[in-house]
């Protein structure tokens, strides 16, 4: 016998708060195309019941999860109605339907539901360009996936383009990192994919915005930061660890950075950077000698895993601002910065885009050679 019939009304309004798809966690099921062709033996939706609803015209027992104290009050209320596929139709009310309780039916609902609310809610001035920079990524996808971008962009953002991204590929060279000849391969074949990709598009205002994810070594994201410049505004996103996400996280406090400036006037200049990492002075009087002026810009905690708020970027790109000018202001501009970083991949990106090509000294990038044992440069960045 057929239960209680269900207003048409509230069947949209569960349809279009489910966006056509189905609403059991993981599953995502597109359902309409289905119901549009006719497709009777094909997949479709079905509006059940969490709390199970009783047949009419019969005094036995009611459907999966009947409560005789709710199930006629529920029965044709939004709040207890799911969008299944029917697969999961069938799981969560004959196969598995005691692995299926109340709440757990009610919490995939609620995310599915919350889910679709958010992204239909952006506004289409939020669509960015998504820039990825990594190794082989066209061969090989293990940098950052589209969903993962998606999860970490929402909901402030959504990826434009159909969600396809900007590709700066670092090829495997034949070289040893060890070789100069490695780090000017690299860095002109990210001048060049980046001229031909990006600034084009940027200059003829096709790109607004860009949500930029990146994996590669520290000088070489400084310098795809200085190709970004403030050319066009940019959300640079960070690796966590803990857990395994590319989205922002609240759960820490602020980075306490400090700034140290030096005593000594007489020889080279360095900044170092110690927020991901310590740079002891030692190391940089290894490779510069005794007399090196050293500045410093350090995490009060330095780590992997430091960085989790982008409030942290605001207050890093202010930081160094200063002390670019600070260090013009003391040293001339006939001076060279000998820039030794231990920092985040996002903080890396923002110490080249803060880098300002007409007014800041130019940057020589130094990376950590175990083979060389030390410090040695690898990139200049310098006015053009």
């Amino acid at each position: 016998m057929a239960g209680t019939k269900i207003d048409p009304k509230i069947q949209y309004a569960l349809w279009a708060r489910s966006a056509g798809r189905c609403q059991y966690r993981g599953c995502n099921e597109h359902l309409v195309g289905d119901l549009l062709a006719g497709k009777t033996t094909g997949k479709f939706g079905y509006v059940a019941h969490v709390i199970g609803d009783v047949p009419k015209g019969t005094s036995g027992k009611g459907g999966p999860r009947y409560d005789p104290a709710r199930s006629a009050a529920l029965a044709g209320d939004i709040a207890n109605l799911m969008l299944l596929c029917g697969g999961h139709h069938k799981l969560v009310d004959v196969d598995a339907k005691e692995d299926h309780p109340e709440s757990f039916l009610l919490s995939m609902k609620s995310e599915h539901e919350r889910r679709i609310e958010i992204q239909t809610a952006i506004k289409p001035d939020r669509a960015s360009h998504v820039l990825r920079f990594g190794s082989n990524i066209g061969a090989n996808q293990a940098l950052v996936s589209r969903q993962e971008i998606f999860d970490a962009m929402l909901p402030d953002r959504y990826p434009d383009n159909d969600g396809r991204p900007l590709d700066l590929d670092m090829p495997g060279f034949s070289f040893d990192d060890a070789d100069p000849a490695y780090w000017q391969a690299l860095q002109a074949n990210m001048r060049r994919q980046f001229s031909d990709q990006v600034r084009g598009r940027i200059e003829r205002q096709e790109i607004r915005h860009l949500s930029v994810f990146a994996l590669a070594p520290i000088p070489l994201l400084i310098e795809l930061g200085r190709l970004l410049g403030d050319i066009v505004p940019a959300h640079v996103h960070q690796r966590h660890r803990e857990p395994e996400t590319w989205k922002w996280q609240s759960d820490g406090p602020a980075i306490e950075f400090s700034t140290e400036e030096p005593l000594k006037r007489g020889g080279a200049v360095a900044l170092k950077l110690g927020v991901s990492g310590t740079v002891s002075n030692e190391r940089i009087e290894a490779v510069l000698g005794a007399k090196t002026a050293i500045w410093s810009i350090a995490a009060a905690t330095p780590g992997n895993d430091v960085m989790r708020r982008p409030g942290d970027l605001v207050s890093y790109r202010t930081i160094l601002r200063r002390a670019f000018d600070r260090i013009k202001a003391s040293h001339g501009e006939g001076a060279t910065i000998h820039v030794f970083p231990a920092v985040p991949v996002s903080l890396a990106v923002e110490t080249g885009r803060i880098w300002m090509p007409k007014a800041d000294l130019p940057l020589r990038i130094y990376d950590q050679n175990r083979k060389l044992g030390g410090f040695v440069p690898v990139l200049t960045i310098e006015h053009t």
